[in-house]
């Protein structure tokens, strides 16, 4: 069964490179060039940035949290800086226009701070479920 599973998913996946492949071939080269400028710019800068800013809050919150709440803190740290990324070029408004209304018609900073704190209140009801149980 589990050999069966990855077979089905080796297949998809390269069915889909397949596509994306062809896809990218299919570009212009000046834009072709500019896919693969934010390619190995997102990489320099999650390999670069991310990545050792990352490790070293890991490292300085295990220093500082006791054991339990790694995981839980993790998991809200990880959803933190998700909901972040994704909200962060709407959250602005920028690109609003004043003479169409229904570009960027939401409150995005409200909807992202009710997420963050959904988000925080899940992790303190789990630590809190773990002290109960415990």
């Amino acid at each position: 069964m589990i050999t069966a599973a990855r077979a089905a998913l080796l297949v998809t996946g390269i069915g889909l490179g397949w596509y994306g492949i062809t896809a990218l071939l299919s570009f212009a080269p000046a834009e072709l060039l500019s896919v693969v400028a934010w390619f190995c710019g997102g990489i320099l800068l999650h390999d670069a940035v991310f990545a050792p800013l990352s490790a070293a809050i890991g490292l300085g919150a295990r220093r500082i949290l006791p054991s339990g709440w790694w995981a839980p803190a993790a998991c809200g740290a990880v959803c933190t800086v998700t909901l972040t990324v994704i909200a962060a070029p709407v959250v602005g408004r920028r690109h609003a226009m004043p003479d169409n209304p229904t570009v960027l018609d939401r409150a995005y900073l409200l909807n992202l701070t009710a997420a963050l704190v959904v988000v925080w209140s899940l992790v303190a009801v789990i630590l809190l479920l773990r002290r109960c149980l415990r």
